[in-house]
């Protein structure tokens, strides 16, 4: 009974936060604000949906005058909800192409001004990579990765693509860590309560003076750190 009427209440969350967003999105085209916007509404609605709070550390880390690359680690679809809370200014995302089809949420998402990358076109891939450099280094606006690439399912981390950070060298910006504790475990759409979800954000990481020599040697640095912190949360939980 629990378990329909939360699907019930998130599909109608999901139509009107989609169209007021679609609508937002026709006004005014690709804006880097549009992104948090939608993505706090979102989580802020959808959280005591689901019956996850948060508990959130380190938002000072997130430098508002300087534009990042930031990397967090991606357990299920209810991210959306999750991470997308914290979603800093001005910052977009990095997601497959395949999401644009996705009706209302898909168009919502391209309107939003998020970079969508078709990974099995190389050649695609790279032009994408280079909308997110002229973004951090033109534009100002910071982007949010995925770094593994696909969700976990609240397992250990899995080994990160590199795309996070060479975009992050080349731009010359600092990559900012985001871990978040393993909240899918005991997760069950008929519980009234499915406990909190911690995210901490980890001081920002230089990339100055770094070369593509450098890229595997900062992301396991990083791998590392995030999956300490996770461990961390989660014996705190």
């Amino acid at each position: 009974m629990i378990r329909l009427l939360r699907f019930c209440l998130l599909a109608i969350h999901f139509v009107f936060t989609s169209t007021l967003g679609l609508l937002i999105g026709i006004l005014r085209p690709f804006h880097p604000t549009n992104s948090r916007w939608c993505s706090h509404l979102y989580g802020k609605i959808g959280l005591p949906i689901i019956g996850i709070k948060t508990q959130v550390e380190g938002l000072e880390h997130f430098d508002r005058n300087q534009p990042c690359v930031v990397v967090c680690n991606h357990q299920s679809n209810w991210d959306l909800f999750v991470v997308g809370s914290i979603v800093p200014k001005r910052t977009v995302s990095v997601g497959k192409k395949s999401l644009k089809w996705v009706p209302l949420f898909g168009q919502l998402y391209w309107l939003a001004g998020n970079v969508l990358i078709d990974r099995g076109n190389p050649r695609k891939a790279m032009e994408a990579m280079d909308i997110t450099k002229d973004a951090l280094t033109a534009k100002n606006t910071s982007i949010w990765f995925f770094a593994e690439g696909t969700r976990n399912k609240g397992k250990n981390m899995l080994p990160f693509k590199k795309g996070a950070f060479v975009t992050a060298i080349n731009a010359g910006v600092p990559i900012v860590p985001v871990a978040c504790s393993s909240y899918l475990k005991g997760f069950d759409m008929n519980n009234w309560d499915n406990g909190t979800a911690k995210l901490r954000v980890l001081p920002a990481v230089s990339t100055k003076g770094c070369s593509q020599e450098n890229v595997k040697e900062l992301m396991d640095r990083i791998h590392a750190d995030m999956m300490n912190t996770i461990n961390e949360l989660d014996a705190s939980q």
